[in-house]
């Protein structure tokens, strides 16, 4: 296999924007994404919307000119730990290079810029019937937790709109 780069993306460039535009149109799109395309109002909005959150942060993995994974994820801040936090909130790896540790290297990726950050934890999501990517995640550290064994282990809830 030939090597993968891991960058940073710098959603100015026109390659970035087209790069995450499409691997996100993908993810979204798979079984364990959406399970559809984006919406075309969604696609023409995403690139927009990322520039102006002042939180974004997103990593592409690429294979030569090609880009074949993604971490989308979002600066957020710990008030129990008093320091910044980093939610991975998507992290995909288009179907034919799953299995070869790009999901994996994506995370590091991560980790490294959190720590730079002097982040206190990441977070994340996952569908509990996303086996393939629960294994990553633990095989790497992540696990429900439980802070305070009285309260429970935490959950995540949404309420969309």
């Amino acid at each position: 296999m030939e090597s993968v780069e891991i960058v940073e993306a710098d959603l100015s460039r026109a390659a970035h924007q087209h790069a995450v535009s499409e691997l996100i149109n993908a993810y979204a799109a798979d079984p364990m994404g959406d399970g559809k395309p984006l919406a075309a109002k969604v696609r023409k909005a995403l690139i927009p919307g990322l520039r102006q959150h002042p939180a974004t942060l997103i990593f592409l993995a690429y294979q030569g000119d090609d880009a074949i994974g993604i971490a989308v994820c979002f600066l957020g801040f710990s008030t129990f730990a008093a320091k910044p936090l980093i939610n991975i909130h998507d992290l995909a790896v288009l179907p034919g290079y799953r299995g070869l540790g790009i999901g994996r290297q994506l995370l590091e990726a991560v980790e490294r810029k959190a720590r730079m950050l002097d982040c206190c934890k990441l977070t994340l999501e996952v569908f509990e019937h996303n086996h393939r990517a629960r294994r990553l995640y633990e095989a790497v550290g992540f696990a429900q937790v439980t802070y305070q064994e009285e309260a429970g282990s935490a959950l995540f809830l949404a309420k969309p709109f």
